[in-house]
């Protein structure tokens, strides 16, 4: 170890051998980890370590003495700014078999699940422009990269991401391969007449200025809706703004605008207001069973949608596959979000009661339901541990199956034993955190088997994985 210019410690001669949970490469100086920032698996490398733990280092490259094989040039200009899409440098065949890995490295270092029947994870059908949402964030002051500090850059307003773990370092993004067009256009032109037009933009510390935010939705049916989210506009600024967009962009399905003068960037309490067309957009999904009329979904300005259309379809399909049904179960639909695991099976089970914290959410699968004239789903809002009760399953009816897509924390203790004492013949969980899931699984293991896994690829350059676990049930239990 030797010492730079900067004082910082220089580690030599690193191999990169795995990823971590957060997409940092995983090195070892002797008996000490090292967490290397945009390290790929067979690089060799020198670091300069930044952080110094107890147990760990972060460092980031210093120099290259051999290349990986699995190294790839990133595409986007914000590459390595940008937090968005952390692995653009890495072969999306390697994206692909390290997050396989880190679904049945969990699996089997928490849960002891023997993992030798995971499948093959499911690649994305589309690894460019495979989001339906974005969103963009106003600031008064962009952040500066290196090479704008280097080029003496000025300073000036900012349209684009957070800077990752800064809450008020807004990078500027030109160009965004997320969402496709007219994403990239419609944000750009706003910047533009904003500028044109000195309308301010958001102080985030001091909350000041007239735009704040910017959310685009588009969806599998071709509809698009924008967001503009304002602060402190004066009213002539509203108008002005949103009648540019209006005629800018004549194709937009849902053009829509909030007032927030709130200290944090949440819509869930606020007023939208529709400036031209219709206050929500539609999402479509097709089962797979040949001649059944394809789901409709209803999305308005508040609604959670999985933010990958194509996958989500897929995902769904892999969770009804999984749950093996026959026509005459019972289907509980836990964290049913707007119903859209419940619309999808609900065709071909007898009934699906799905249950979720967020009252909106629940409204809206109900809106779905009806949409779709499926008659046989019904919905409760709120916290999972207060609902599933003993009660609730002797009023409701024991499920024969349940199916299970907690947030990213997984499932609270007392929902895992909750399911225990239900103990439905099969559970198919499905999760965006293998380590939580895991958690759980190892708990559900008093009386359930780990028979089918299968990772889902839904988020393309970033270390975020989806996987669907099917659990049936091997000891009896009672409610």
């Amino acid at each position: 170890m030797r010492a730079n210019q900067s004082g910082r410690k220089i580690v030599e001669q690193v191999e990169v051998i795995d990823i971590a949970e957060e997409g940092k490469g995983v090195g070892k100086d002797g008996d000490l980890v090292i967490f290397i920032d945009k390290g790929v698996p067979g690089d060799v490398v020198n670091v300069e370590v930044m952080r110094k733990k107890k147990k760990f280092l972060e460092a980031r490259i210093h120099s290259v003495v051999k290349f990986s094989s699995h190294r790839t040039q990133a595409f986007c200009i914000h590459f390595g700014v940008c937090g968005g899409c952390k692995w653009q440098h890495m072969t999306y065949e390697a994206q692909l078999r390290f997050k396989q890995k880190s679904v049945t490295d969990a699996l089997q270092r928490l849960a002891r699940v023997d993992v030798s029947q995971c499948e093959s994870i499911l690649p994305s059908v589309n690894t460019r422009f495979y989001r339906n949402k974005l969103e963009f964030t106003f600031s008064d002051k962009r952040w500066l990269t290196q090479e704008d500090v280097t080029n003496n850059a000025p300073g000036g307003p900012a349209l684009g991401f957070h800077v990752p773990l800064r809450f008020d370092k807004i990078l500027d993004i030109r160009e965004c391969h997320l969402q496709a067009d007219p994403s990239n256009a419609i944000r750009n032109e706003i910047r533009g007449f904003a500028l044109r037009e000195n309308i301010s933009f958001y102080d985030l510390r001091n909350h000041e200025g007239a735009l704040r935010n910017l959310i685009v939705r588009s969806s599998s049916t071709g509809e698009l809706m924008v967001i503009v989210v304002f602060a402190y506009p004066a009213e002539e600024q509203v108008e002005s703004l949103m009648g540019f967009v209006a005629g800018r962009f004549p194709g937009i399905t849902s053009l829509l605008y909030i007032i927030n003068q709130k200290k944090n960037d949440t819509i869930f309490d606020q007023e939208i207001r529709t400036f031209r067309g219709r206050d929500h957009i539609f999402e479509e999904m097709h089962s797979g069973i040949p001649g059944e009329t394809p789901l409709r979904f209803k999305i308005g300005a508040k609604s959670f949608y999985q933010t990958n259309s194509v996958q989500a379809n897929e995902l769904y399909r892999i969770t009804k596959e999984f749950a093996g049904l026959k026509g005459h179960e019972r289907v509980y639909d836990l964290y049913t979000g707007a119903g859209t695991i419940a619309n999808f099976v609900a065709r071909g089970v007898k009934e699906v009661i799905g249950v979720e914290y967020v009252p909106s959410a629940i409204e809206d699968a109900y809106v779905n339901s009806a949409i779709n004239g499926i008659k046989n789903t019904r919905f409760f809002a709120g916290d999972m541990k207060d609902i599933l009760t003993p009660q609730f399953v002797q009023e409701q009816g024991r499920p024969d199956v349940v199916i299970t897509d907690p947030p990213r924390a997984g499932m609270h203790p007392e929902v895992v034993a909750r399911l225990l004492g239900i103990a439905a013949a099969k559970i198919v969980y499905v999760s965006c955190n293998a380590a939580t899931q895991a958690r759980d699984i190892a708990l559900l293991k008093e009386k359930y088997t780990v028979t089918r896994i299968r990772p889902v690829d839904m988020f393309p350059h970033t270390q975020h994985v989806e996987n669907v676990a099917l659990l049936e049930l091997t000891v009896a239990g009672q409610s």
